[in-house]
């Protein structure tokens, strides 16, 4: 195996035996192929587009598996044989539609040199010609690629996979768009082709991003459709009487489903990770025995789990490998799997998951360990900040905010991380954090107080959510008649883990953002010429010391 993806990585170069997320190197090799043959998928399905042929179902495919590849979603090789056995399907059945489309046309004998990925057929189909032909088609499987080319195809490869979460994310609310769908599989077919060179690749980089602000404003619309818009909410740390369903990961409609049916069983459902934002919703606010938030980051999530005591729901990314006292009690559903752990299936059409197993579970467990107490605010999204921009844009104008960081993105295991919450502390009472992702756990405890009433830590929600940032920065640019959105007053610190933060760090390039500290460490795919284009084009930087970094922060640099 080799995987570089997630900034957690061996020796911040590569994973080759097993994967520092607990990926075995069987995972890894049918995660590569599965992706190889996504791109031969969407061979047809651009072509397909070309001669009118739009098929959602392949569409889909591509999504949920590019998503299922993302690092900490799924570890199952029973379950990535099964995908990739499907994925060939899939692609015979769309290649088949679009060769008819041709021969209909009279432009069957029209020259044609599909890449490998659209035409490989097993002989066997079982997992050692998987394991086999993986191994040709990984990220090190040609030697000989110019390390450029190989550093920009990953970087795109990464985006398009944060790109597709969010993509995913927002279907399951039955909201879509083909012009992102499109692009998703144009930009993936482009990573196969050998004439596409780096001044060539950039641009589509680039392209990745800026269609990774339209994805996030899909999903933004979605959600707040669906669930009204998040409103300043303080989110209770500690626990209830009774037993109690932890749910953890992204999927705001698994945790709408999960609310209805434990209505009246006296069982509560607590957020953990990555769904503390949800804890902001009008929708899920009415529910009375919606209780606070456990935990912290995804990380951590052996302990937390271990501590609480009841039943536990993994609905997105960052599952790790579950301990073995709580393993008759955690349950994934959607695209996370792991093996041993029991399974919630899919939905059947427009008909709700069956959570019974999980909320039969939680009656029978015991009562949850509390750990901490306090209250944490959240719901600063767009709506709830923009609400009150005068006041906000007046405290600028005063004086009384003199800078705004954004420390977004995700966190992580390292020690090195203490970093954010250091930068927090030192960071002064005239400044205001803005945060979305789960890196706001390394400081969104502490009390740093408010500015005239305006927290000096805004959360907007999840990962996804950084959309929110960017209108905030848009509409602050508006309020002070400014061109460019690097003359406002706002710096950014971004903590980075995997590629849903990709997505996010392409999509602040698109929009013109410098002056970007990435951290704990710059990406290992990043080769020596790709970082050099970035820090030369945008003055994308690795974190420095504590102290240099507020410095620079504070004189805008």
């Amino acid at each position: 195996m080799f995987c570089y993806q997630c900034q957690e990585t061996s020796r911040n170069e590569g994973c080759t035996n097993k994967g520092v997320c607990g990926k075995t190197d069987e995972v890894a090799s049918l995660q590569d192929l599965l992706v190889w043959l996504l791109k031969g998928i969407s061979y047809y399905g651009v072509r397909g587009r070309e001669r009118g042929i739009h098929d959602p179902d392949a569409d889909l495919f591509v999504v949920e598996s590019l998503f299922s590849t993302i690092t900490n979603v799924n570890f199952d090789p029973a379950w990535f044989s099964d995908r990739i056995r499907e994925a060939l399907a899939v692609r015979s059945r769309l290649a088949d539609r679009v060769g008819a489309a041709l021969r209909d046309a009279g432009e069957e004998s029209r020259p044609n040199s599909p890449p490998e990925a659209a035409t490989w057929t097993p002989s066997r189909g079982d997992l050692d010609e998987f394991l086999a032909k993986a191994s040709t088609v990984g990220v090190m499987a040609d030697p000989e690629l110019d390390e450029d080319i190989r550093s920009l195809r990953e970087l795109l490869t990464y985006g398009l996979k944060g790109y597709a979460a969010y993509l995913d994310h927002a279907r399951i609310l039955g909201y879509a768009d083909d012009e992102l769908t499109s692009f998703l599989q144009e930009a993936l077919l482009a990573t196969l082709d050998p004439a596409m060179k780096t001044d060539e690749l950039v641009p589509l980089v680039l392209r990745c991003g800026e269609m990774g602000v339209k994805g996030m404003a899909l999903l933004d619309e979605a959600n707040t459709k669906t669930y009204g818009d998040p409103e300043p909410t303080e989110v209770d740390l500690g626990v209830r009487e009774g037993p109690g369903i932890l749910i953890s990961g992204h999927d705001l409609r698994d945790l709408d489903e999960l609310l209805q049916q434990t209505e009246g069983t006296g069982v509560n459902v607590y957020t953990h990770g990555e769904m503390l934002p949800a804890q902001a919703y009008p929708a899920f606010k009415k529910h009375a025995h919606f209780a606070g938030n456990y935990g912290t980051a995804w990380w951590n999530q052996q302990n937390d789990f271990d501590n609480f005591g009841g039943a536990i729901l993994m609905t997105t990314n960052c599952i790790v490998k579950p301990r073995p006292s709580y393993m008759d009690r955690i349950f994934t559903t959607g695209l996370v799997g792991w093996p041993g752990v029991v399974h919630i299936p899919d939905r059947a059409g427009d008909e709700p998951k069956d959570f019974g197993p999980v909320i039969r579970k939680a009656l029978e467990s015991g009562h949850p360990k509390e750990i901490e107490t306090g209250r944490i605010p959240v719901g600063y999204a767009h709506h709830a900040v923009l609400s009150v921009a005068d006041r906000v844009i007046e405290a600028v104008k005063s004086g009384a905010i003199r800078r705004f960081v954004v420390m977004a993105g995700c966190d992580g295991r390292q020690r090195v991380r203490s970093y954010y919450t250091e930068v927090a502390q030192k960071l002064p009472k005239d400044t205001v954090i803005l945060t979305a992702g789960c890196a706001k756990y390394r400081y969104n405890k502490l009390d740093l107080g408010d500015i005239g009433g305006i927290p000096r830590i805004l959360d907007a929600g999840q990962c996804n959510d950084s959309y929110s940032l960017v209108v905030i920065a848009k509409a602050l640019a508006g309020a002070f008649e400014l061109d460019d959105i690097n003359d406002l007053p706002i710096s950014y610190d971004i903590g980075w883990y995997e590629q849903k933060a990709v997505i996010v760090l392409l999509a602040l390039l698109s929009l013109g953002v410098k002056h970007i500290r990435l951290g704990p460490t710059l990406p290992a795919f990043l080769s020596p010429n790709v970082t050099k284009v970035l820090v030369e084009n945008f003055d994308l930087k690795p974190i420095g010391t504590v102290e240099e970094d507020v410095e620079a922060i504070l004189a805008g640099r």
